[in-house]
């Protein structure tokens, strides 16, 4: 396949585009290399001829069109988006803008492409979103496809909104999309304004390691590894007009994914030890979510997928991969906004 992969150089988009180049295809990575983008993250492909570059905004519907027209792919697979919580109290117009109009110029591109190409029967828009479009849950219960939609982020509210873009694309027009609402990331690559990396970062440097709240909130961690290749099982073998629930199967509240992160620090950087010490309760974010939770039994029963990676094999991965990689994390710390506290005061007056 022929996939033109958005935001290809941010940290689910770029282990997609390595997974995909591995497994035989050609990609296209279209990104605006906004702050978060990062291509050394493709390193590792930048080179092979299966792989080209296209610099481009999702929101300039004139790139997207000669894109399109230049490289004739067989699917889309669309993870640009503005997806910090924080930054997006802080602005929410970028989020409005990239996620909402950006998504929707996105689509129509795509469209003019599939009906200039007749309407090939193979083609596919796979739409990556994220579980945050459904709220909260309380101790019990899980999402799954069948989920009302709740958003509370103007992050999450924009992810909602492209969401309900996609479908009325599929039920209005016939076009074939895949849509994907995954469970909280974290791996190799992951850009340094996240909670994990984060905790990695300081900790290396004996700062404080801030925790939100008395850190009770819940997320079901997913290996970004392993999401890429659920997400290329998805585009290769998903049911056209289908929704997807992708979780990790891997719950933990934020406090103890921290001090499970400074258990290994003790172990592999000992001199800071005990590493916990640094550990602050910090004023919460505003309308956190206290807990997501996936239902992926869609997913396992109609592509037989299965989490390959656990929760504590993926921390110690990502932990040894920090610590081996300060020249790719060191230059990102001086990027705007990485390292200091955003969205604590629920957004300055616009």
């Amino acid at each position: 396949m022929k996939l033109l992969v958005t935001g290809g150089a941010g940290f689910i988009g770029s282990a997609v585009v390595r997974a995909a180049v591995a497994r035989g295809h050609q990609v296209v990575n279209l990104d605006a290399l906004t702050y978060a983008a990062c291509l050394d993250s493709l390193a590792t492909v930048a080179g092979s001829n299966r792989y080209s570059f296209v610099q481009a905004d999702i929101r300039d519907r004139g790139a997207l069109d000669q894109a399109f027209a230049a490289h004739a792919p067989d699917a889309v697979m669309h993870l640009a988006a503005e997806s910090h919580v924080d930054r997006s109290i802080d602005g929410p117009g970028a989020f409005i803008q990239t996620n909402i109009t950006g998504t929707f110029h996105l689509l129509e591109a795509a469209r003019a492409f599939w009906l200039a190409q007749g309407k090939p029967e193979g083609f596919r828009f796979h739409h990556i979103s994220t579980d945050e479009v459904f709220g909260s849950l309380g101790p019990e219960g899980r999402f799954d496809e069948t989920t009302p939609y709740d958003p509370r982020s103007p992050y999450s509210a924009s992810k909602a909104a492209s969401d309900h873009l996609v479908r009325a694309w599929a039920e209005t027009y016939g076009l074939p999309v895949l849509l994907t609402n995954c469970s909280n990331n974290y791996g190799p690559y992951h850009f340094p304004e996240k909670l994990i990396p984060v905790v990695i970062l300081n900790a290396l440097h004996g700062r404080d390691i801030p925790v939100y709240g008395a850190g009770e909130n819940v997320r079901d961690w997913r290996y970004v590894e392993d999401h890429a290749e659920t997400l290329l099982t998805v585009v290769e073998r998903g049911v056209p007009g289908r929704s997807y629930c992708i979780g990790g199967e891997a719950e933990a509240r934020n406090i103890d994914i921290v001090r499970q992160i400074c258990a290994l620090m003790d172990e592999m950087v000992p001199a800071g030890a005990p590493h916990d010490r640094l550990i602050r309760f910090v004023s919460d974010r505003p309308g956190h979510d206290a807990r997501y939770a996936i239902d992926p039994s869609r997913i396992r029963d109609e592509l037989g997928w299965r989490p390959s990676v656990t929760l504590d094999e993926g921390l110690r991965r990502t932990v040894r991969w920090f610590l081996d990689h300060p020249a790719w994390w060191e230059p990102l710390l001086a990027r705007e906004g990485v390292g200091r506290r955003l969205g604590a005061d629920g957004g300055a007056a616009p």
